[in-house]
């Protein structure tokens, strides 16, 4: 998608007549900015806005600047403009420190990988450098806020970006134009589907061989079909993609209604793994409502874990453990010799200082892609004892989600050259590099991003799981072994929270396999670190809830004895107990 910066004047013309004789210098404008792509125009005033393009209070932009192309999925885009979101608020916003300038600025740095044009973003200091820019900041604010913060037209305002247009084809108002009708299902869950062709009847049952399904025959002159229409419509939202959920109006489908010799309206037809379990007729709202639940539940019978009393695995495990602690920056810039002169060393300086002492709305981004550039350019010619404090600085902006997100999409693979050259010198990489690179992967997980990017892109996973398997196995330094069942919480806990919403597993089962087994050797091992023992069992824990049983995480545990292993780390552990004896229910 092509990328536009929309650029708007909110003086209207004044500032370029006035701006001499209040302020003592010229300027040009006081610059809004909106990015536009896909046909939507995002900016930030009472918090994060879209509009169509040019259609906002704003009126038409002064100029319109090609910032050139994103190569993102638009779901992903969608998924790092939350995390903006939650920075840039309508509470927080400020003319001058945080402003709709700074929120383009950010956005376009992860979706093209460079901010906006500098003049723009450095008006605001510019005035304040002024006597009376000092004077009137404000007057400023107060009197913009109106004009910064108001709401788009209604007429202006785009259904969401993640809203399909509708389908042509007649089964529902909702799926997307071009995908098949499972995926169609899959993507829009709560769905109910309205063929009027026996093909798209056909195609709808196939799509539930694995499930279950429900059909409504109803028509036009069936005023008890309508007292039973909300229902189902919130039936179908609550099954998801449990069941599929049909209406057919026999008004229309004629072809459909001579092959099933529906009879009276309303009637009710279920399906289970693909053969026709009932029929009913009659607008009974609490029967139609009994029916369909147990139809799911037969189809869907819940995991025996699920019955059990296992208070940590049956949470979700939303906060990823982070390494958030800053060491004396000025000491750490000294350990990277001449490379701390580096203007990229002081922008990443910049921003975690700003951010501890004044949170992340006062921190705009840094330039990430000159960060990028050298890390890059370090890891080629530093000394593998010379780079720790460059990754730990990376770390420390790593917490931000904004900097993660980037980096869960970084094209530079700045990330993956670090954990390859870490792989790489094995066991003769210091220990410093070493564990502050487990912490810096621990950090990534503060973005959605990168789970999915983890575990979809084999250039991720594979030197990730090459660390946190060897670190695990680590028997000279504990806190490597910490900081390794850290980063393997992480891990599991993303995956756990994909099963336990109903969702595809994001590891494969070869991944999990992989993963549990160097757990339930490093927890064989682990004698000394209470955390890190904690660590291992509720990783190995999350991994094991709700697997399928005679699956490959079944038989592994089965062949290393995991039972004995975990008993051994009860009786080593006491503070563990309770833990352990969860742990041991899922084994």
């Amino acid at each position: 998608m092509d990328v536009e910066l929309y650029v708007y004047d909110l003086s209207k013309g004044l500032a370029r007549q006035m701006s001499g004789q209040l302020l003592g210098i010229q300027i040009a404008a006081v610059y809004h900015t909106a990015l536009v792509f896909g046909g939507i125009e995002y900016f930030f005033g009472a918090g994060v806005q879209t509009s169509y393009p040019g259609r906002t209070h704003h009126g038409k932009p002064m100029e319109v600047i090609p910032m050139g192309a994103t190569q993102l999925p638009l779901e992903v885009i969608l998924e790092y403009l939350e995390s903006l979101k939650a920075i840039y608020t309508m509470e927080s916003y400020d003319l001058f420190l945080h402003n709709c300038n700074n929120f383009t600025n950010d956005f376009a740095m992860f979706l093209i990988g460079k901010g906006i044009p500098d003049h723009i973003t450095s008006l605001p200091q510019t005035v304040l450098n002024t006597p009376f820019g000092q004077m009137l900041k404000p007057q400023l604010d107060n009197a913009m806020r109106g004009i910064t913060q108001a709401p788009v037209p209604p007429n202006s305002v785009p259904r969401a970006a993640t809203q399909p247009q509708s389908i042509p084809n007649g089964l529902s108002s909702r799926p997307q134009t071009g995908m098949s009708i499972s995926q169609k299902k899959e993507e829009v869950p709560g769905v109910v589907y309205k063929p009027t062709r026996l093909k798209q009847l056909d195609e709808l049952l196939a799509s539930a061989q694995d499930s279950c399904a429900v059909v409504f025959f109803t028509s036009a002159t069936c005023p008890p079909c309508k007292i039973v229409y909300p229902a189902y419509d919130e039936l179908a939202a609550e099954a998801g993609n449990k069941a599929v959920l049909i209406k057919v109006d026999l008004t229309d489908a004629y072809e459909i209604g001579a092959r099933y010799q529906v009879r009276a309206t309303p009637t009710f037809m279920t399906f289970i793994k693909g053969e026709k379990e009932s029929e009913w007729s009659g607008a009974n709202e609490a029967q139609l409502r009994g029916n369909v639940r147990l139809l799911i539940q037969m189809a869907h019978p819940p995991h025996p874990h699920t019955l059990l009393r296992l208070p940590t695995l049956q949470r979700l495990h939303k906060s990823p453990v982070t390494y958030t602690k800053i060491p004396p920056i000025e000491k750490l810039i000294a350990k990277m010799g001449t490379a701390g002169s580096d203007t990229a060393v002081g922008a990443l300086k910049g921003f975690v200082t700003t951010r501890q002492q004044s949170g992340a709305v006062d921190a705009p981004l840094p330039d990430l892609p000159a960060v990028s550039a050298f890390i890059s350019k370090s890891f080629q010619t530093l000394q593998p004892e010379s780079l720790f404090p460059i990754v730990d600085l990376f770390r420390l902006a790593l917490v931000d989600p904004r900097v993660s997100g980037y980096y869960a999409e970084d094209a530079s693979e700045t990330v993956f050259r670090i954990l390859n050259t870490v792989n790489r010198l094995d066991t003769s990489c210091p220990y410093q590099l070493r564990i502050v690179t487990l912490h810096m992967a621990c950090n990534l997980f503060t973005s959605q991003l990168f789970p999915i990017k983890l575990f979809m892109e084999p250039s991720y996973s594979t030197p990730l799981f090459q660390l946190v398997t060897s670190s695990l196995l680590d028997n000279e330094h504990p806190p490597v072994r910490v900081a390794a069942s850290s980063l393997a919480f992480n891990m599991a806990a993303s995956n756990h929270q994909q099963r336990i919403q109903g969702k595809a597993d994001f590891l494969p089962e070869s991944s999990q396999v992989e993963l549990v087994a160097s757990l339930l050797e490093a927890m064989g091992r682990e004698r000394e670190s209470k955390d890190g023992m904690r660590g291992l069992l509720v990783a190995v824990g999350l991994l094991k809830y709700m697997t399928d049983k005679g699956g490959e995480v079944d038989d592994l545990c089965e062949a290393v004895g995991a039972k004995d292993i975990i008993a051994e780390a009860k009786g080593a552990f006491p503070d563990l107990r309770e833990l352990a004896k969860e742990v041991e229910q899922v084994m």
